[in-house]
């Protein structure tokens, strides 16, 4: 039966030799080859060019360099037409055991030894239908693909808008005006011609007799649909081959009479194929840009082994990834999260989110055979919008088979609606769903990539699609009422002038009402976009949750350590995506490629929902929040890209405190984009332990002007950053009065820049470089520069191992300076010496405090628990053994000096300060501080 099934194969085997040598003659004429080469010239510029979202998403890549083809597998006729499977999970899984194929083979004999002239290429939304198509293309355009010496694909799409009559000779000059010449003797020239028909779904065939005529004329104009049946039919160019792609619910439109191979793209079935993907995408030269290029390729190396490694524990990202276009998504991903020196305004990860969708699904119908003519979007956001937001309230990312019959089967009320959800599952479902790879959770279903559930959800939301049926009635009552309304005020209007009856005018006002009570209801839908919003940004138990971008990068990139076992109970479920992609989805361009996609959102629903969050958002964010916390308020704020909005929301942030957030390029690119829609100063700047460098610095460099305490300590600083921070305090604008950098490797270097800094800053009051290495020589160059400062008020210059000599120059010039009013040195390497000659010093100073000891004279210092305070901060970050013999030192120091004196009172102050150095040297013993 397979043998018999294709019957446009026999016309070729009585191909006359003949001929065929006259056709080659005539293929080798100067005129025939000029042609065809400029043909392919036209053909790999345009098919070599990427869209928008390849440049604007990180460096653009040849297709060359970073193409892998996926598995492609013979399927037949019968695999097509089966039923479409039960939303099962061994269904999902089901390994298809056909033989695979490649893409240069698909045109080889069948197992009846038939020559093959017709392949349809069917596969899922996101396999890379498209994209192998492109490389098919050029690789003829670069002689790689010689079975064929002429490819003339054709867009489906673009002939499904062309209603007038052509001829195929017209069409295919039209399309590509170099074969203008070559066209005439097509069907003559025995020439090896390839058809590419891409995406057929888009088309309406019908192979009846009745329905499309048969026409074997290429100058004769009949309508594009029948020049594709006919071609199919081989009853036109009999000796053309045709390669067709399409989704596979269209497949079956094509009798199978008429296709000689019917083959299935897989995507990246096999691991080894994600792999080679992400190490080749990942390892281009651009992908990182063009600064600290040695450190950015090491990176770019950790980020594939990385990758690889969570990919061989088989989680989920491995499933996700059997389609390319997810692949896709996740190098953006990475781009987007790690290589972002700079956020224009286009780049957001909503925006990273939509251009995946515009991608995919272009704003194509889910069925062109259908009358509602419903975008494939549009009905994701109805259906799997509605499971994601369900799974979001309800905390939940696993979906069981009946939440998935809930979700999509509640509301099957006709045909129509049966037959699309029919085509959702064989085309669509794979895309947004698949089977939970988790122990315990295998008869379950997950969104492909967690942050897609989130998205959908906002899109959901936003949308409006969270109706009451109330809502709903009312909306569309109010729709007919209000268009009834208008052509019924005319007659009133009319009729009043004849006969002037009182109660007309009250029946016309009447009209009027219902229109504008549900307006005031749809008003009321906005406020409650904007409350959801703000409950799910500011829920108090995402609090100490690390920020969503982390939480992105260890989806892709996984957890390093043990791996959970399945009996533990797992942790709650996080959505902090979920507002950040509303305010995302409500930004000026991301509404204008949700409307391409068929997901219409008006400029007025937006402008209303944002004066909304103004009572909700910005009233909420003025709270004191958590770092990471606060860290994902920027972040929406960045998303929503509303300048005047956020505006308002940063003038309420006082005090911006994002320690131990980790600082990557982009959260500081958001920091400094976000910040710069005001010019307000900022009192505060907590930046400790986030991980910052000398480029961090630069790209924050105009909000740090700004902020008057600056907290920069535990950063591993260097000399390259101090450079940075004394360009800062050197401008003219610096607000910085405070600034510490404790425990940041500054060095001698450094040192000699913050002198410098020092010497002509008008703003400083306050320097801290405690534990910053400065030794001797960074202390003599601060010393020599002091001088020129006439504002600081207090420097700390403690646990640098600063000797006698050093100690004593900065507190002579300390001496003379006209603010400087306290010094630290603790925990610095003093010797009784030069204690005593600090002291002296200090006798004869009108007022300058030099902080050493816990002790002053015979009494003990009014700082001492300010020193041990101190210690017992930053213990963790120093050296335990030089603390606990500085404690020791310190211990005697308060022992001699009590000895010294008579006072008791002093005698009691001594014993205390005493006490707790003893209990602080206990702990450290014992390991419990």
């Amino acid at each position: 039966r397979g043998c018999a099934r294709y019957q446009g194969d026999s016309q070729e085997s009585s191909a006359q030799p003949s001929s065929s040598h006259r056709g080659q003659s005539q293929l080798r004429s100067v005129a025939f080859s000029g042609a065809i080469k400029k043909h392919q010239k036209s053909l790999s510029a345009w098919f070599s060019h990427q869209p928008n979202e390849e440049r604007q998403f990180g460096p653009s890549f040849s297709l060359d360099a970073v193409h892998v083809d996926p598995v492609i597998r013979e399927s037949s006729l019968e695999e097509i037409l089966k039923p479409s499977p039960d939303l099962t999970i061994q269904n999902q899984l089901q390994q298809p055991s056909r033989k695979v194929i490649s893409l240069h083979n698909l045109f080889d004999v069948d197992a009846c030894g038939r020559q093959v002239k017709n392949v349809v290429l069917y596969g899922t939304v996101g396999t890379g239908k498209s994209t192998l198509i492109k490389k098919m293309v050029v690789d003829w355009c670069h002689g790689r693909l010689p079975r064929f010496e002429l490819v003339i694909p054709f867009s489906c799409e673009d002939l499904s808008h062309s209603h007038a009559h052509v001829s195929l000779r017209r069409l295919i000059t039209k399309k590509y005006q170099h074969l203008r010449d070559v066209v005439p003797v097509l069907e003559a020239s025995n020439l090896k011609v390839l058809f590419i028909l891409n995406g057929l779904e888009r088309l309406k065939l019908d192979f009846r007799l009745a329905g499309t005529e048969l026409c074997c004329d290429p100058n004769e104009p009949v309508p594009p649909s029948a020049i594709v049946v006919n071609l199919l039919r081989k009853y036109l160019l009999p000796e053309a081959s045709i390669i067709v792609t399409t989704r596979p619910s269209a497949a079956r439109r094509i009798p199978g009479k008429y296709v000689g191979r019917y083959a299935e793209i897989c995507g990246f079935s096999d691991t080894n194929l994600q792999k080679l993907y992400f190490q080749m995408r990942l390892s281009q030269p651009g992908c990182s840009g063009e600064e600290s290029q040695g450190r950015s390729s090491a990176e770019q190396e950790n980020l594939v082994e990385m990758l690889s490694r969570n990919l061989e524990r088989h989680n989920q990202i491995t499933a996700a990834c059997f389609l390319p276009s997810y692949c896709w998504l996740v190098c953006t991903t990475l781009h987007f999260l790690y290589f972002t020196r700079t956020v224009p305004p286009s780049q957001t990860l909503t925006g990273i989110y939509t251009s995946f969708l515009r991608l995919n699904f272009s704003g194509e119908v889910l069925d062109s055979t259908d009358p509602t003519q419903i975008s494939m979007m549009k009905y994701v956001a109805k259906t799997v919008g509605k499971l994601a937001y369900e799974g979001v309230m309800s905390r939940k990312t696993c979906f069981s088979e009946e939440d998935l019959r809930q979700c999509f089967e509640v509301e099957m009320k006709t045909e129509s609606e049966l037959n699309l959800l029919e085509v959702f599952r064989s085309d669509v479902f794979r895309f947004f769903l698949s089977p939970c790879v988790q122990p315990g959770k295998e008869h379950t279903f997950v969104f492909t990539i967690p942050a897609m559930q989130e998205y959908l959800a906002a899109l959901y939301v936003v949308l409006g699609e969270k109706k009451t049926l109330a809502q709903r009635v009312g909306k569309e009552l109010s729709e007919v009422i209000g268009k009834v309304s208008e052509d019924v005020a005319v007659v009133l209007n009319i009729i009043s002038k004849v006969l002037p009856l009182r109660f007309l005018p009250v029946l016309f006002n009447l009209l009027k009402i219902f229109p504008r009570y549900f307006s005031r209801v749809g008003g009321r839908d906005r406020d409650t976009i904007a409350h959801t919003m703000a409950e799910e940004l500011f829920k108090e138990e995402d609090y100490y949750n690390d920020d969503v971008l982390d939480q992105i990068n260890s989806s892709i990139l996984g957890v390093e350590g043990p791996m959970r076992h399945p009996d533990d109970v797992p942790d709650d479920e996080v959505f902090e995506l979920f507002p950040i992609f509303m305010g995302g989805i409500l930004s000026r361009r991301n509404r204008a490629i949700l409307e391409q996609l068929g997901c219409s959102i008006k400029n007025l629903a937006a402008f209303e929902i944002a004066k909304a969050m103004k009572k909700t958002v910005i009233r909420k964010g003025r709270r004191g929040l958590p770092p990471s916390e606060l860290m994902d308020y920027l972040f929406f704020l960045h998303e929503f890209q509303n300048e005047r909005f956020t505006a308002e929301a940063i003038r309420s942030l006082r005090a911006v405190n994002l320690s131990s957030v980790k600082m990557t390029p982009l959260k500081c690119s958001v920091l400094a984009s976000v910040m710069s829609t005001t010019g307000h100063e900022v009192e505060e700047l907590n930046l400790t332990s986030c991980n910052l460098d000398s480029g961090s610095l630069r790209t924050l460099f105009p909000v740090l002007l700004r902020c008057k305490a600056l907290h920069l300590q535990l950063n591993s600083l260097g000399s390259d950053a101090c450079k940075e921070i004394r360009d800062l305090l050197l401008h003219d604008k610096c607000a910085v009065s405070s600034l510490r950098l404790a425990n940041n490797p500054v060095g001698e270097q450094g040192a000699r820049y913050l002198a410098e800094a020092l010497a002509g800053n008008r703003s400083l009051t306050q320097l801290s470089l405690l534990h910053t290495e400065l030794g001797d020589p960074g202390a003599e160059a601060i010393a020599q520069h002091l001088a020129q400062n006439q504002h600081l008020q207090e420097l700390n210059l403690g646990y640098n191992s600063l000797t006698d000599t050093a100690a004593l120059r900065v507190v002579e010039v300390a001496k003379r300076h006209e603010t400087l009013d306290k010094v630290h040195l603790y925990f610095n390497d003093i010797s009784e010496d030069g204690k005593r000659a600090l002291d002296s010093l200090r006798m004869d100073r009108d007022g300058v405090r030099a902080l050493v000891f816990l002790t002053a004279g015979t009494d003990v210092s009014d700082y001492w628990s300010h020193i041990l305070n101190v210690v017992q901060r930053n213990l963790p970050f120093w050296d335990r053994d030089r603390v606990r013999q500085h404690l020791a030192l310190l211990l005697q120091d308060l022992e001699s000096s009590r000895s010294q004196t008579a006072n008791p009172w002093r005698k009691a102050k001594f014993l205390r300060v005493e006490s707790e150095v003893k209990k602080m040297l206990g702990k450290l013993q014992d390991g419990s501080l």
